[in-house]
């Protein structure tokens, strides 16, 4: 009995894991039927598979790949996109290490932890959801991340955080501006159209002679 099990996980770990995570419905509709939520249970126990929010898995091993993180925010509440302090990070535009995963959405505001992270997610109108792309990852199948443009990443920031108002306010982030396309930046300002958030992106000019 434990050889058969054993050989279930190999085969379940071979068919799923260029997924990186997957949820609960795909693995109860995938071809190998002998999988129930009993045995999902123990191998969450076993640490073979990790539990990343109800109804979403991936596997344990692997823990510490970089990429897995990133795409697991943007799949396990979705719709979403890497943004904020996040994305700003990854850009190198901040110098400080980013701790949670902060993500943009059009759902309700959302937070879960687990041992790939702490995953945030901040609620925006769905009109909003634009300005990202698709970044290669090292994942395999070549799976893509959805994150914000550096100039959306930085609008979402100061939407989402009115704190920043004045020009000291701006320089306190110490950003790098050298990937600021200031034209990207004006063009995403006006589709908010957000007349404190236009204020604020004028703050951020004068701090940064933009």
């Amino acid at each position: 009995m434990k050889t058969k099990q054993r050989a279930s996980y190999v085969e379940f770990l071979t068919a799923f894991s260029p997924m990186c995570c997957f949820s609960l419905n795909q693995i109860l509709h995938a071809a190998d039927q002998s999988i129930s939520r009993n045995t999902i249970g123990r191998w969450v126990k076993e640490g073979k598979l990790v539990r990343l929010r109800q109804g979403w898995y991936s596997f344990g091993q692997m823990k510490g790949e970089p990429d897995v993180p990133l795409y697991c925010a943007n799949r396990i509440y979705a719709p979403s996109y890497i943004s904020v302090h996040t994305a700003l990070s990854l850009y190198g535009m901040i110098p400080e290490a980013v701790v949670q995963l902060t993500s943009v959405t059009s759902r309700t505001t959302a937070y879960f932890e687990n041992p790939f992270g702490q995953f945030t997610y901040r609620s925006v109108k769905e009109e909003l959801m634009f300005g990202y792309t698709f970044k290669a990852s090292t994942l395999e199948s070549h799976r893509s991340i959805m994150i914000a443009l550096p100039e959306k990443a930085l609008l979402d920031l100061l939407y989402l955080y009115p704190q920043y108002k004045s020009p000291d306010d701006m320089r306190e982030l110490r950003l790098d501006t050298d990937e600021i396309d200031v034209g990207r930046l004006d063009a995403y300002t006006q589709r908010f159209g957000v007349k404190a958030l236009e204020t604020r992106v004028h703050a951020l000019k004068e701090a940064y002679g933009l």
